[in-house]
């Protein structure tokens, strides 16, 4: 992807630590600030709790003063690429029944996920754990066939990346943007934590690999950037929600399961105000699981309401990182 594809690509039309199995280096063995009494935080001194939250904090907002070609609002749709990984090879709770629902994701849902982007022309972001995209390779011809969408990198194996020491995470993170960058020709430019979550060391490792951006934190509904331990990184964090995220709505066996037309609504509620406030709308999906007929209807629905609704500029992560930071001076 060249630095003026985002130019080329980006539509302006007139017109989300979970997944169904709960999924969804200068410094790589840096650890947390102490926290004595760990069990009596309200004991805690003021130091130290002013370090635990320091460690990774929203700096200045980077939501620009407008968006491409007068849009009032980015629309940023992302689908996480789990498959297998969270379906057993993450723990290493190999099961066959699980594992076929992982394959489901590049064998059905994903071809049905970018064939409804292709036809509607809008680009979205695909976040692969590297052994995601190696165990199916042909995923990324797949996504690239239209040249509107971006991959970028969610890890090794899915892996939890707050239980390992620095060195492992950096190792691992290192392993996937090589082996995504063998299978698709392109360095991933985008990170996001297989699940969602920051290790004490995850920011450092970012920062170390030269990442463009961001995008597994909360801090706000709008892009910004991360600061740590109070020093500004340069880091566009485009930020996540479990509010937008599919796979804890329409898990069937969980406790918050949601009919997918009930969800559509929560995301066109969403969308409908950070239109009015000229923001942005970040969307987190996953094949596996939006991929499916009955749950598909919901990424129509949403489609065909934000087209009608106009005023609207989509995305990759990628392209919106490049704009917000031009637009801020960062660059």
């Amino acid at each position: 992807m060249t630095p003026n594809s985002s130019s080329r690509r980006a539509t302006i039309i007139a017109m989300p630590l979970l997944a169904l199995s709960l999924a969804s280096c200068q410094s790589p063995t840096a650890q947390a600030p102490s926290t004595p009494n760990a069990a009596e935080p309200w004991n805690w001194s003021e130091d130290v709790v002013r370090a635990a939250v320091n460690q990774v904090r929203a700096g200045r907002d980077l939501n620009p003063r407008s968006w491409p070609g007068g849009a009032r609002v980015a629309v940023l749709l992302s689908y996480d690429v789990d498959n297998e990984t969270v379906y057993g090879l993450r723990t290493g709770d190999v099961s066959i029944g699980p594992l076929s629902q992982g394959q489901y994701g590049s064998r059905v849902a994903l071809p049905r996920i970018v064939t409804l982007m292709d036809d509607e022309q809008v680009p979205a972001t695909f976040f692969f754990p590297a052994w995601s995209l190696k165990l199916a390779p042909e995923q990324a011809g797949v996504i690239q066939r239209s040249g509107l969408h971006e991959i970028a990198v969610h890890g090794w194996i899915h892996e939890l990346n707050t239980t390992l020491d620095g060195a492992t995470e950096a190792r691992l993170l290192q392993q996937a943007v090589d082996a995504i960058e063998e299978i698709t020709g392109e360095r991933p430019v985008g990170y996001r934590a297989p699940s969602w979550n920051h290790s004490p060391n995850t920011l450092r490792i970012v920062r170390d690999m030269g990442f463009l951006y961001e995008s597994s934190l909360m801090h706000d509904d709008r892009p910004y950037e991360l600061v740590q331990d109070g020093e500004a990184t340069g880091v566009v964090e485009l930020p996540v929600e479990w509010i937008l995220d599919d796979a804890p709505l329409f898990n069937p066996r969980g406790s918050s399961y949601m009919n997918p037309r009930d969800v559509m609504q929560v995301w066109i509620d969403e969308f409908d105000k950070a239109w009015e406030e000229r923001t942005m709308f970040l969307l987190t999906m996953h094949p596996h699981v939006s991929g499916h007929r009955s749950r598909i209807v919901a990424l129509e629905g949403l489609l065909a309401h934000i087209k009608a609704k106009g005023e609207v500029w989509f995305a990759t992560h990628e392209e919106a990182a490049r704009y917000v930071r031009e637009q801020a001076g960062m660059d």
